[in-house]
């Protein structure tokens, strides 16, 4: 078969890890190159190199190219076998995304899967933990796949060192997903997760998320023990059937209260949209949305991953994406079959 051709210039390790998905759900190979052509340090990193070791564990697959610094890459599935596995990044790069990108080939397997994933698992540039087991999942289950998780230790940013497991189980048949609204009425709440820094800090980045977004369900939380320092914040709303969080990490040059600040006003911005999707779950949803064939919802202004992403599975499948606009900058993503 001859392998699909996607050119990686403008896309970064999104691109990579949704081909990564949808060859081995679909059996078909690819060749991509020029991988995160236009970032400062183009090619392979640990976390993107990770993900190609363990979707050709999985798969039983093999790889061409998978080296670290690699711009391309030829990387053919072959069948799908669930069990047991255990995968490192060896630094701080996220194990929510690797999870994602295996996520949708474990559901065809033909037993449940248990994973153990080490390295980073509250990272500023991927999905937390948290979100990944309150929103993701809880969203992912509409259309019918079921997993579990639980953590075993938080991994900060840029020491890692976190663990977390995950149970998968096979799903016959995708569901189409819908949510076009939300309930009238939802919960907030907002957790400051630290590590190796005085409390004074999370308290004062507590305090700055409650005067954006007053609500009774707020904390501190200690992730000790661990390797290095580390805190964030991370701001929750439930709607029931529709749920988003929002989440800033601690870094040099920005005070306690401007993260604070910063996470609860980005979910007063889902709040005021009044939309049950967020912009980065919206993302998210594509690839399993997708793979059930059918299915929409609304959404607020979209990650800038959406084009590329949308460009590579409508590559892989007989699917075609709509994105239109709708009043007060509410947006409505649709996936037919052709």
């Amino acid at each position: 078969m001859k392998p699909i051709q996607l050119d990686g210039i403008s896309g970064g390790g999104q691109m990579l890890r949704t081909a990564l998905s949808l060859a081995m759900v679909t059996g078909q190979p690819f060749r991509m190159t020029n991988i995160r052509g236009k970032r400062s340090r183009p090619g392979l990193m640990r976390q993107h190199l990770t993900c190609v070791k363990a979707a050709c564990e999985i798969s039983g697959g093999t790889a061409d190219g998978a080296e670290i610094g690699s711009t391309e890459l030829v990387f053919r599935a072959g069948k799908i076998r669930g069990g047991s596995y255990e995968f490192a990044i060896g630094t701080a790069g996220s194990t929510t995304l690797l999870f994602q990108t295996l996520l949708p080939a474990l559901w065809t397997a033909d037993q449940p899967s248990t994973l153990r994933l080490e390295g980073g698992t509250h990272n500023p540039l991927a999905p937390p933990f948290d979100f990944i087991e309150r929103v993701f999942l809880h969203s992912l289950a509409k259309l019918g796949p079921r997993a579990e998780v639980s953590l075993e230790s938080a991994g900060f940013a840029p020491a890692g060192g976190g663990v977390f497991h995950a149970t998968v189980h096979p799903c016959e048949k995708l569901l189409p997903f819908e949510l076009m609204t939300r309930a009238e009425e939802g919960k907030s709440r907002i957790r400051v997760l630290y590590r190796h820094l005085p409390l004074a800090i999370a308290g004062r980045m507590l305090d700055a998320a409650l005067e954006v977004l007053p609500c009774k369900d707020a904390a501190v939380e200690s992730r000790e023990p661990g390797a290095g320092m580390g805190i964030c914040c991370l701001v929750e709303s439930d709607f029931g059937e529709a749920r988003e969080m929002t989440s800033t990490f601690g870094e040099k040059g920005r005070t306690a209260e401007q993260i604070g600040h910063h996470a609860a006003k980005s979910m007063n911005n889902y709040l005021g949209a009044g939309v049950p999707i967020g912009r980065h779950l919206a993302d998210q949803l594509l690839l399993p949305m997708a793979l059930a064939g059918e299915g929409r919802f609304a959404t607020m202004s979209l990650d800038q991953h959406v084009p590329t992403n949308v460009s590579v599975i409508e590559k892989f499948l007989d699917v075609k994406f709509d994105i239109r606009e709708e009043e007060r900058g509410r947006k409505v993503v649709e996936v037919v079959r052709r």
